[in-house]
């Protein structure tokens, strides 16, 4: 007879209970569309705030408390990642799901790192969203499956040569300031957001452009893209 995998665990209505408060968070108003369609369509499932930037995510989790925090990787004001830094400090009975168009190992290592439980792809988010969903409310990670093999051997080489994970080469406050800048804020713009000294930004922004071996604004901008930071 076989047994049940771990999947089978049920979780919010599944088990007769409340369904999963979810806060979406992502820029593009269809995306969050189309993602609220695919997660209202299940009983144990429901989503209760939405938000188009990082800023406001975290916001409207301070207001809701949701059970679980959906958020996109590049996302005006602060990224995804940079929410869900500061979701795990000040909310860590929310749990959070990266829902990001990028397949990239760094950014999936910097999301685990920032307090994410799973990491999945737009392109693939109608297949793996919900699953991932009911995984992270059972306490188990996800991340989609065409990555799993290359990311476990990439983490265990690292691990056999005695190499620790690529350390970033800002600060958090450093890349929020980078993100910013990047937008087009102003110094003070930045100073007024961040409820710091302009002159404080300033030598932010002179500590980026020397660690970074960049000359300007303009090559700052060209960074944060790169980064995914921004978006072109």
């Amino acid at each position: 007879m076989n047994e049940p995998g771990p999947t089978s665990t049920p979780t919010g209505t599944e088990s007769g209970g409340a369904p999963t408060r979810i806060l979406l968070a992502d820029d593009h108003a269809l995306v969050r569309r189309g993602v609220r369609l695919i997660l209202d369509g299940e009983p144990d499932l429901t989503v209760v705030a939405e938000a188009d930037n990082g800023a406001e995510a975290l916001a409207q989790a301070r207001v809701h408390e949701p059970d679980l925090a959906i958020l996109d990787i590049a996302m005006p004001r602060l990224t995804g990642l940079q929410a869900a830094r500061e979701l795990s400090r000040t909310l860590p009975q929310t749990r959070i799901l990266i829902l990001t168009m990028y397949d990239n190992e760094q950014f999936f290592f910097e999301a685990l790192g920032a307090g994410a439980s799973g990491y999945v792809l737009k392109s693939v988010a109608d297949r793996d969203l919900v699953e991932a969903c009911r995984a992270t409310m059972r306490g188990e990670p996800f991340l989609y499956p065409g990555a799993v093999n290359a990311l476990i051997r990439n983490y265990l080489e690292l691990a056999r040569d005695g190499r620790n994970l690529p350390a970033k080469a800002i600060t958090d406050r450093e890349e929020e300031i980078l993100k910013l800048v990047a937008e087009g804020n102003t110094s003070q713009q930045i100073a007024d957001l961040l409820v710091i000294s302009p002159k404080t930004v300033e030598r932010h922004r002179a500590n980026l452009l020397a660690k970074l071996d960049l000359k300007d604004r303009l090559e700052l901008t060209r960074y944060a893209i790169r980064v995914g930071l921004i978006e072109p």
